[in-house]
């Protein structure tokens, strides 16, 4: 090896070589640096960038911006704006954090770019229009759809919650007619429960896009057989005994919902309930009943009434001059009372002082039935219809005579 080395030819094409070596090294680096040299400087230009305004987004609404996109002018060395734009990560942000409702002309800055790139952005500023938001608390409709299960029907929807609230810029808030979200029964046989969305809608009937809190409801259809709600009649049977009488009798409730076939629900127009006897009832006191179900209803709501009894000292009245109603003559006959001979009754009744002081001779009828009787003198019973709660003063039976002849038939002279 030394010997190589001490022989000058082989030193001189060694040198050569290395020499040829550093050359092309050095013309690879001008090279690179001329063309795809990190180094380089770069510009880049990005049109159609959204703009991200930055605000509170529960109290205030952006209800126009102009521009809302921008166009972005990248400098700086080649690298650096490359990493710009193949990562995405920049933004054009308008900041509101600062400013309140109204109409502002604002700058925009470049967030998420590094120093080492100069930013350009056209136009530097935008007019924005900003709307506070406003709360308001509407009712929930349900849209009950479709048809139950045949003899069954759909009752009134049971919403939970029912009432949602709407966040909105003012402008907005004024278009809602409700809110309202859609249930369907269609073939149902019990009751339907689901979770609804909401939607709001304007008064055209339009969907419009705000903020529903809750947005979404809890729902259930009762599925029932047909019915009505109508009058509960309640019959008292029985007296209090002498020297008492009913001063008043109220019920709770007044009215219960039957349920049943269609055609058995259409016919009734009230609803005979309980009987309650007050025979030798002497106290006001309150009664709890059940309704029994009669006439092919399946269903009572409610299934009990309770009725108050008012008993008060009652006090006697005596009433001259009732007339006796005759009913039921046959029109061949001659019908008439002989006894008493003025067709009138004098009786005494009983009752409450509050109802005893208001009776009237019209209050009272005296009834005589003469239907079928032959020709004849009759003693009858006198049936007498008494205002409700009012009685006989004394228990008596009242009679009457009646005298039923042939008619005459008138004579004519020659």
């Amino acid at each position: 090896m030394d010997k190589w080395l001490r022989n000058t030819n082989v030193v001189r094409i060694v040198a050569l070589v290395i020499g040829i070596l550093l050359w092309v090294v050095v013309h690879m680096e001008e090279t690179n640096i001329s063309g795809n040299s990190p180094l380089r400087e770069r510009e880049e230009t990005i049109n159609n960038v959204s703009i991200t305004a930055k605000y509170d987004e529960t109290h205030y609404h952006i209800s126009s911006m102009a521009p809302s996109n921008v166009q972005v002018i990248l400098r700086g060395k080649e690298s650096a704006v490359k990493k710009v734009t193949t990562s995405n990560a920049y933004q054009i942000q308008l900041d509101l954090t600062e400013v309140g409702k109204g109409d502002h002309q604002l700058p925009l800055r470049a967030v998420g770019i590094s120093s080492d790139v100069e930013v350009e952005i056209v136009p530097r500023s935008v007019h924005v229009i900003i709307e506070e938001l406003q709360m308001k608390e509407v009712p929930v409709v349900i849209n009950v759809k479709g048809t139950p299960a045949a003899g069954l029907k759909a009752g009134q929807p049971i919403v939970k919650p029912s009432k949602v609230y709407i966040t909105a810029q003012t402008s907005k808030l004024d278009q809602i007619e409700n809110v309202r979200g859609e249930v369907s029964v269609d073939k149902a046989q019990s009751a339907v429960t689901k979770q609804v969305r909401l939607q709001a809608f304007d008064k055209e009937g339009k969907e419009v896009v705000l903020g529903i809190n809750p947005s979404v409801v809890d729902v259930e259809v009762p599925i029932t057989s047909p019915f009505q709600t109508i009058p509960l009649q309640i019959k008292i049977s029985g007296e209090p005994p002498k020297g008492y009488a009913i001063a008043m009798v109220t019920q709770t409730p007044d009215k219960v919902t039957v349920y049943g076939a269609q055609d058995v629900v259409d016919r009734l127009e009230f609803y005979q309930g309980p009987q309650l006897n007050v025979q030798d009832l002497k106290d006001t006191k309150d009664f709890a009943l059940d309704i029994p179900l009669r006439n092919k209803v399946t269903q009572l709501d409610p299934a009990k009434v309770t009725v108050h009894v008012e008993i008060v000292p009652s006090t006697t009245k005596a009433v001259e001059n009732v007339p006796i109603t005759i009913i039921g003559p046959n029109e061949n006959y001659s019908t008439k009372v002989i006894q008493p001979d003025t067709a009138k009754l004098n009786i005494t009744v009983e009752g409450a002082p509050a109802i005893i002081d208001q009776l009237k001779v019209g209050d009272i009828q005296a009834i005589l039935d003469v239907s079928n009787l032959p020709p004849g003198k009759h003693e009858l019973t006198v049936t007498l219809n008494l205002p409700t709660f009012v009685k006989l003063g004394l228990p008596q039976e009242v009679k009457a005579m009646v005298e039923i002849s042939e008619k005459k038939v008138p004579t004519t002279n020659p």
